[in-house]
């Protein structure tokens, strides 16, 4: 029994660790971006050494790499599976809970206008992720217009290519002016043009 319950301190205390070097890579990386922070400035805002936030990330792309990987699990959160509207309408609503962590928010702007460089760490995950959100789009789009649920004549690619790029460029906006826009407001508005039962 000592050996169960002795086990779990220390295992506990590495997750919190970690989960507090991610939150402040987090902060960092969405204000300075990936390449104006260092690891010595997320130890410190963890109040640990460099030495030992290395022994849970070695170095600044593993710590990236665990960013990105706590960014997409927030992200998909709560929203359901599949094609059909309720997925649309759970997507809307992660739209207006992101606007509680605008440090995410932040590090998307910030680190894809990056990554657009090839030699950044982050250039294939955002070219896969990208690509990702276009495929899975296009496919609800097909699956919609197949049940007569999306606008007769709209291209699914073009419409799942639009809708990402709505969704950035409100979002970079709102980060600018919080009062001006409503991202998801203007998101529903936009999607229910082509999918009418988007209420």
């Amino acid at each position: 029994m000592s050996t169960v319950t002795g086990t779990r301190g220390p295992y506990a205390k590495t997750a919190k660790l970690r989960a507090r070097a991610i939150e402040a890579a987090i902060d960092l990386f969405g204000t300075a971006g990936y390449n104006g922070a260092t690891l010595t400035e997320v130890a410190d805002r963890v109040g640990m050494s460099l030495t030992g936030l290395q022994h849970h990330f070695p170095d600044k792309d593993s710590l990236l790499a665990a960013v990105l990987e706590e960014r997409d699990r927030r992200a998909s959160a709560g929203v359901p599976e599949g094609p059909g509207v309720e997925t649309l309408e759970g997507l809307l609503r992660m739209l207006s809970e992101s606007e509680k962590n605008p440090g995410l928010m932040e590090l998307q702007c910030v680190l894809s206008a990056e990554a657009t460089s090839a030699d950044h760490p982050a250039h294939e995950y955002f070219q896969r992720r990208y690509s990702t959100l276009r495929n899975q789009a296009v496919s609800g789009f097909e699956e919609m217009a197949s049940r007569g649920d999306l606008v007769p004549g709209i291209d699914p690619q073009q419409l799942a290519a639009m809708v990402i790029a709505l969704v950035d460029g409100l979002q970079l906006q709102w980060l600018l002016d919080r009062d001006a826009v409503n991202v998801e407001a203007a998101v529903r508005t936009f999607i229910r043009t082509f999918i009418p039962a988007v209420r």
